[in-house]
């Protein structure tokens, strides 16, 4: 019999399997962001809560996991490639679509993204990248405008973003803070409070931001160079 645990386990490692916490995981599926939260797991007099079938069905389509595959994130120690050989530096499979395109200027000045960091309003061009239908509203791009993102990025570069995404140590990112100020870096380090960043380039300062001053942040999952 299956328990309470193990499909919450599974859910949390389909996530991980695609990058994603369960929040993103929820919102590519299309269901509210906190369907999967922890806090969502029981209610307040302590009874089990347990996922529809419904949702699982959704999150199961949103990834293109088989029923198989999210039998086998039932056992924890469920082993999994995180990405196939060949392919650009995400989970989309070789598929080609189209997804918005944004340049930095445009992203600082507001009203293209919704509070999670996802395209909204109008506006936006588009660039060809490999996405399936399913995860094209959970990417886009950003255009490099300038020269402070040197020798990594450079004027014109693309980088393709995934809001949602889990982001670790040394991860490259694009952060949008409160006032609108949009830039890449690399994480440093996270806490309850803060975010640490290092600068791209060298005669850039690294940044230590507030995470209440931080609007959203994005994983860089893929750049044109």
């Amino acid at each position: 019999m299956l328990s309470h645990d193990q499909i919450w386990g599974a859910i949390d490692r389909l996530a991980e399997r695609h990058e994603l916490t369960p929040s993103g995981l929820a919102r590519r599926a299309g269901l509210d962001p906190t369907s999967f939260n922890k806090s969502k797991r029981l209610s307040a007099d302590g009874r089990l809560r347990w996922p529809s079938t419904e949702s699982i069905a959704k999150v199961l389509d949103a990834t293109g996991a088989s029923v198989e595959q999210f039998l086998a994130f039932l056992q924890p120690d469920a082993g999994f490639s995180k990405r196939p050989a060949g392919q650009p530096d995400g989970t989309f499979p070789p598929q080609g679509s189209s997804i918005p395109l944004l340049g930095f200027a445009q992203a600082g000045a507001g009203g293209f993204f919704d509070d999670g960091g996802f395209p909204a309003g109008q506006g936006w061009d588009v660039v060809e990248f490999p996405a399936a239908p399913a995860q094209k509203s959970a990417v886009y791009a950003l255009e490099v405008q300038g020269e402070s993102m040197m020798p990594l990025y450079r004027d014109g570069d693309v980088l393709i973003v995934e809001p949602g995404a889990q982001v670790r140590r040394n991860d490259r990112v694009v952060v949008r803070t409160c006032e609108g100020e949009v830039m890449a870096k690399v994480l440093l380090r996270q806490s309850p409070r803060s975010i640490e960043l290092m600068s791209l380039n060298p005669e850039h300062p690294n940044r230590t931001l507030e995470l209440s001053d931080v609007d959203w942040i994005a994983r860089i999952i893929w750049a044109s160079q």
